[in-house]
């Protein structure tokens, strides 16, 4: 995962750092996170295991993965000093009033179509980085290319609102009323659409053209969304296979983020961040997050247990993370295009 791809190969290939670390942060992710929804597709009495594992080794390290981008350097801290000191506060005021006046199934809700819209938009936002780290062989219709890409999650989301399960992870579940004809015909077009997508990838390929990271990146985002949302008929499962390739992801994409960030070596003004990014301490890295984020959540555990619901405080966090990611990690801007090596 260390290595470091030749450049004068990169444009042509388009990997984010090297084919071993994209291999793993594209096909690995997504094997591990399909082969887990099986799993519990066959036998629905290892979900809570699973789901505790991956909460445990993933969840919590991933949000604390959003912390190392917030408050881990005075610079980033200065930067972000409402994200971390202010809006927690705000969002858990929110969380809330909205349980007490509605019940706890509100939160679920809001939970179930945010995290579908946050999960689409951290890939498409990793999508269009490596879009753009193809140097222009991924280059297409930029609104038809859109539209596809969107055309399988909304297929999802739809499918899930007119299944109806009623619970989602053990809570009341109200969805937003579907009728079975908008799934078809979202269904129908998703099908066409990846197919005339697969058609141009394959001429691409002929013709010696092919972005093949992105290419491969594309074809897990089909899938996961099509298989967590659509193949599988448990929502619980489902939602699993997406949290699990969702965490995994950003773990790695944030480590990489603040490798690049630091590739000159240890930087003074950023001592201990710098430091813990560097290559040789990768393992060093997780293992800080993976302690750090245990001792949160056992600390929260205690304290919720004591004081408020469980749910109010990871909901809480989870609509936090989902507010300071859709600040923080936009591809548009020019520093954070800088740091992970884009041209434009």
């Amino acid at each position: 995962m260390t290595a470091t791809v030749d450049q004068a190969s990169a444009p042509a290939i388009g990997w984010l750092r090297s084919p071993s670390f994209d291999l793993v942060f594209v096909v690995g992710t997504a094997l591990l996170a399909i082969a887990s929804g099986l799993v519990v597709v066959n036998t629905p009495q290892l979900f809570l295991p699973i789901l505790v594992i991956n909460l445990w080794l993933f969840g919590y390290h991933h949000v604390i993965a959003t912390y190392t981008r917030l408050c881990f350097d005075q610079e980033s801290f200065r930067a972000h000093r409402f994200l971390v000191l202010g809006l927690p506060f705000l969002v858990l005021a929110a969380v809330v009033a909205a349980s007490s006046l509605f019940g706890f199934g509100v939160l679920a809700t809001v939970y179930f179509y945010w995290q579908w819209f946050h999960y689409s938009r951290q890939s498409f936002g990793v999508a269009q980085v490596y879009r753009r780290k193809a140097a222009g062989a991924a280059d297409e219709n930029e609104r038809w290319a859109k539209a596809t890409f969107y055309l399988v999650p909304l297929w999802g989301i739809l499918h899930r609102s007119n299944q109806d399960p009623g619970t989602f992870l053990g809570l009341d579940l109200w969805v937003i009323p579907v009728p079975g004809l908008a799934v078809d015909m979202v269904g129908f077009l998703a099908l066409a659409s990846l197919a005339w997508w697969a058609a141009t990838r394959v001429l691409a390929w002929w013709q010696g053209r092919l972005a093949i990271a992105h290419t491969l990146y594309m074809i897990s985002h089909f899938a996961l969304f099509g298989i967590g949302y659509v193949a599988i008929d448990s929502i619980d499962a489902g939602w699993l296979v997406l949290n699990m390739w969702h965490n995994t992801q950003y773990i790695l994409f944030v480590w990489l983020f603040n490798n690049s960030r630091f590739r000159d070596g240890v930087d003074a003004k950023a001592r201990f961040l710098s430091w813990l990014s560097q290559s040789r301490n990768f393992w060093l890295y997780g293992l800080v997050c993976f302690g750090l984020s245990t001792a949160l959540y056992l600390s929260l555990i205690g304290f919720v247990a004591a004081l408020v619901p469980a749910i109010v405080i990871f909901q809480t966090i989870n609509f936090h993370h989902y507010l300071v990611d859709g600040v923080i990690w936009k591809v548009r801007k020019k520093p954070l295009r800088k740091t992970l090596g884009l041209a434009h």
